[in-house]
């Protein structure tokens, strides 16, 4: 059994319009919701960015969906900041929030006017950030110096069962770090054989706790609407790092995206009328043992899809509910970064 959760892109969606959509999918048999943590879109055509932090308070308080967001801390985000966020949160909505603790993008992170550092820096910086969330989630008081400063930082409301911190990867190195100090691992969708090596890596390295995968997906009436959808919306995605990491502005992956042909957006995007089609694909990613899989479709308008899923895609699955969130371990492990 998997549980099949709707993604909510706040690069491409209005607040307003994706909580209704989340509400929409709960409606309609989604079982979980994941979220985008951006400050700009990766295109100026998708023309949004909401803050996530306030629309997860909407949505777990109109919903009740546990809900999973990506994040980076270190730069845009303090690291007592974050654990604070996620603290509340979690008091308010018990076991119902999972956090991705990444290294981020340049597009986002800029805006404090700090450098971007190299990866080797960010990684160390996670790692330190995620030491500080855990800490502090445990009650204690924290200092740190070092590539984050924290001075005498106390949660003065923190949850009984303390959030998940889920680690993102998308290559084999990524995993098999993560697997030393993630309560689980989530990824994005690519080939079978990619996704095995992954997981793989990550239990290797000793990860616990469930796998969840985000998959982009667009469906449309036709398969030459749902083609076009995801070129329009998502060819900018198409480039793998160090370039989707390092562009600093939505012109700037505009300007990129402008050779990608149709076609290669196939690469990122599963593209499908069908929804035996769609129905397939994420069995499949199921027998990879992923046990939350959140379904993204890239193009702005979201009921369509949600109704197309809810009624021909979701009842050939043998969907299920998230069991309640919380963490697999209480402390980071050392390892060096990939």
């Amino acid at each position: 059994m998997t549980a099949i959760g709707f993604h909510a892109s706040h690069e491409q969606v209005h607040p307003t319009a994706l909580l209704r959509a989340v509400q929409r999918a709960e409606q309609a048999g989604f079982t979980f919701g994941m979220s985008s943590d951006h400050f700009s879109p990766w295109s100026a055509r998708q023309g949004h960015s909401g803050f996530a932090w306030s629309w997860l308070g909407a949505a777990l308080a109109t919903t009740s969906l546990p809900f999973g967001v990506v994040n980076a801390p270190g730069q845009r985000y303090h690291p007592a900041v974050v654990a604070q966020a996620m603290a509340t949160l979690s008091s308010m909505f018990p076991q119902r929030l999972w956090v991705a603790l990444g290294t981020g993008e340049n597009s986002n992170e800029h805006i404090t006017g700090d450098a971007w550092p190299r990866k080797e820096l960010r990684n160390q910086r996670l790692l330190e950030c995620v030491d500080v969330i855990r800490r502090l989630l445990d009650g204690e008081t924290v200092s740190h110096d070092g590539l984050v400063t924290v001075d005498r930082a106390v949660l003065w409301t923190r949850p009984d069962v303390a959030p998940a911190l889920v680690g993102p990867a998308v290559s084999e190195a990524t995993a098999r770090w993560v697997g030393g100090w993630a309560d689980g691992l989530v990824t994005v969708n690519a080939e079978h054989d990619t996704l095995r090596r992954l997981v793989d890596a990550y239990r290797e390295a000793g990860g616990p706790g469930p796998l969840r995968l985000q998959v982009h997906v667009s469906w449309a009436p036709t398969d030459e609407e749902a083609l076009a959808i995801a070129h329009d919306q998502w060819r900018t995605n198409v480039f793998p790092p160090p370039v989707c990491w390092d562009l600093e502005t939505p012109e700037h992956f505009d300007a990129v995206g402008e050779s990608v042909e149709p076609d290669a957006v196939r690469g990122t995007v599963l593209v499908s009328s069908d929804p035996g089609r769609h129905a397939e694909w994420l069995q499949g990613f199921a027998d990879l043992g992923f046990s939350e899989i959140a379904v993204h479709h890239v193009g702005q308008e979201q009921d369509a899809f949600v109704d197309a899923y809810g009624e021909h895609v979701l009842p050939q699955l043998d969907v299920t509910v998230p069991p309640p969130v919380q963490p697999a371990r209480t402390s980071v492990l050392a390892g060096s970064a990939p």
